[in-house]
């Protein structure tokens, strides 16, 4: 099985002066739970390279199981140190694409050509689509049969609720809830923080950061079971 995590290369927390990029537990947290499971898995982000981790993300009351297990692997900390390109990643390479969040993407995957038709991709060729927390953003100018990839499909995100909360809903440049429902999406949320995850046929979107975890053993039960059906294990040439 061959997974696709895309991560952001974006550092600069809107005008703010501070410094963002993706959320810690949300790389950590799937990598582990793919590494674990034997997925054959490669990293990407748009400028290739060390990914800005959001130093928010790893002060002492964010640390998790799976960031003091990172911390301890020079292996998975070399795997992050060298994304491949983005530009360079071909669904036909892949069984899944996973998207982890951090305010990062809001700046620089949203529109990103390459992700944009990438995701496409994957889509169009029957394989899922996963994003986590601010993550189902990129979603935003994805298109499936001419209409919005989220339209009339469950779906979740960082809630307004939790932006409010974060001080940061003036700052970035929308409103994840807002602009998965203004799409058609049919938008679902737990309380802030908790786990939330929903997979709607082919497409997996997790609330927050705690729901990293759950988005990436959503898309690998979602895997299982779409290989079972199809009676064979996909081929990824």
């Amino acid at each position: 099985m061959k997974i696709l995590m895309v991560l952001t290369s974006h550092d600069k927390l809107g005008n703010t002066g501070r410094k963002t990029g993706f959320w810690l537990e949300e790389g950590a947290a799937p990598y582990y739970v793919f590494r674990d499971a034997g997925v054959e898995l490669t990293l990407a982000s748009p400028k290739g390279g060390q990914p800005p981790i959001d130093p928010k993300s790893d002060l002492p009351e964010n640390q998790t199981p799976a960031m003091a297990r990172f911390k301890q692997d020079p292996a998975a900390q070399r795997d992050f140190a060298n994304t491949a390109k983005l530009k360079d990643m071909r669904s036909h390479n892949f069984d899944a694409i996973f998207y982890p969040g951090g305010h990062g993407p809001m700046w620089d995957l949203v529109d990103n050509p390459d992700s944009i038709a990438l995701i496409e991709s994957f889509y169009n060729s029957g394989k899922p689509v996963a994003a986590v927390c601010h993550a189902p953003a990129v979603l935003h100018r994805v298109m499936y049969e001419s209409e919005p990839i989220v339209k009339g499909k469950r779906v979740t995100g960082f809630a307004n609720s939790e932006e409010e909360e974060v001080h940061l809903t003036e700052v970035v440049p929308f409103l994840v809830e807002d602009e998965l429902k203004r799409l058609g999406g049919i938008f679902e949320k737990a309380p802030n923080w908790q786990s939330f995850v929903i997979t709607d046929g082919r497409l997996i979107t997790g609330q927050n950061p705690a729901s990293s975890t759950a988005g990436a053993q959503a898309l690998l039960k979602l895997l299982s079971v779409m290989q079972l059906s199809a009676g064979d294990v996909p081929t990824a040439a």
